[in-house]
């Protein structure tokens, strides 16, 4: 069950668009300001701000530990289709290296923005071929913006978050929309695949600065990877070791984001409501212990991650029961769910928002069908209150 210290709406969305509190007179303003300050102040008092060194050095080093086994038992492998389960072993590493290049990226490491820089070119250009500049900049503007329409790179991708995106699409673009509750697993294979691709376009547009190093050691890991596969392998093996690896680790990153702010609040582009509330009503955290944390690379603790971006990762369960406290106290809803009953939100909210790409006829049949028509709260209906069928 879903776990909220707000009223949770039947369709596992945890709150209405309309109830999300909203700046009112300057007085107000200051009043929400300073909400943040005195979580802030606790949050530091608490000491959860300081570096943990001794743990980024620890996770470090197992991971490179297990990044090279992995690549010498395909060197040692042979030309066998037992490789596929390297690949598969390959793709959970190349996913925990990104968790550490994401961590370095928000400065969680070392603090300072060289060390952690230098970190994210090792274990993300070079370690697993995903530029460290094109998404820090990327991810930056999502911190910044969470679940903003026009304004969140997360949301302007291949899949429609909200009513008004849903039935601007056209040609294939609708035809995704249409069935993104279907698709939404399937194509999170292709997520390696779209992470490369940015990177190598970043580059190519000099969109991001010491472009020279990153270009050379997205090259250097291309390189190295697609020797030491082709020269293991036969060509039609190398070919599907590539194609699970990748696919395998581009899904394990999707399934670590999903949870996070799929099925929440998405906010108007001019959407005046203060950074504490922008930060808790768009997120939604999950439980389940140490094995969870290190599944999902402590993202699970999303809701701190977006109040406290630089806190480091092994810090975020300690404050977690600190940030739930104080949003009951203020009467802020806090959304926190199980792993299963997350990915079920989400996949409600793609299918409802989803709904809308469909031709009014479509809609009206599928309401007809359910018994339950559509309904909606407000111009950003379906994600805050749709009921969708069949669910």
């Amino acid at each position: 069950m879903t776990k909220m210290t707000a009223a949770t709406a039947e369709s596992g969305v945890p709150f209405d668009r309309n109830e999300i509190p909203s700046p009112g007179k300057s007085a107000a303003r200051i009043e929400r300001r300073s909400d943040y300050s005195v979580l802030l102040r606790q949050v530091r008092e608490a000491g959860l701000l300081n570096r943990r060194l001794r743990y980024y050095v620890g996770k470090s080093g197992v991971t490179s530990v297990a990044l090279a086994a992995g690549w010498t038992a395909v060197i040692l492998g042979g030309d066998s289709w037992w490789q596929l389960v390297t690949a598969t072993f390959l793709a959970v590493i190349f996913a925990q290296m990104a968790f550490l290049g994401h961590d370095a990226g928000h400065r969680q490491i070392f603090g300072t923005r060289r060390a952690d820089y230098l970190f994210g070119l090792l274990f993300g250009n070079l370690g697993i071929g995903v530029s460290i500049g094109w998404w820090t900049s990327n991810h930056r503007r999502h911190h910044a913006h969470p679940n903003t329409e026009g304004a969140d790179p997360d949301i302007m991708g291949v899949l429609a978050h909200s009513v008004g995106r849903a039935r601007a699409g056209q040609g294939l673009r609708r035809l995704i929309f249409r069935y993104q509750g279907w698709l939404f697993f399937p194509m999170l294979l292709l997520e390696a695949g779209s992470l490369h691709y940015s990177s190598v376009r970043a580059i190519v547009r000099r969109d991001i600065p010491q472009r020279g190093w990153e270009a050379v050691l997205l090259t250097a890991h291309a390189v190295g990877y697609l020797c030491i596969v082709f020269a293991v392998l036969s060509p039609v093996k190398a070919v599907v070791f590539i194609a699970v690896q990748q696919g395998l680790f581009g899904f394990y990153m999707g399934c670590t984001f999903a949870p996070n702010h799929k099925g929440m609040a998405v906010l108007a582009a001019d959407d005046a409501t203060d950074y504490l509330r922008r930060q808790v009503l768009t997120s939604r955290n999950v439980r389940g212990g140490r094995v969870v944390d290190t599944a999902l690379g402590g993202l699970n603790y999303q809701i701190e991650h977006h109040l406290f971006p630089s806190m480091p990762r092994p810090n975020l369960r300690r404050a977690q029961p600190l940030v739930a406290k104080f949003c009951t106290d203020l009467g802020l809803p806090y959304c926190e769910t199980g792993l299963i009953t997350s990915y079920a939100h989400a996949l409600r909210h793609l299918d409802a928002v989803g709904r809308f790409a469909r031709t009014d006829a479509e809609v009206a049949v599928a309401g007809q069908a359910d018994g339950q028509p559509l309904k909606l709260s407000g111009q950003d209906g379906p994600e805050l209150s749709a009921d969708p069928p069949g669910h």
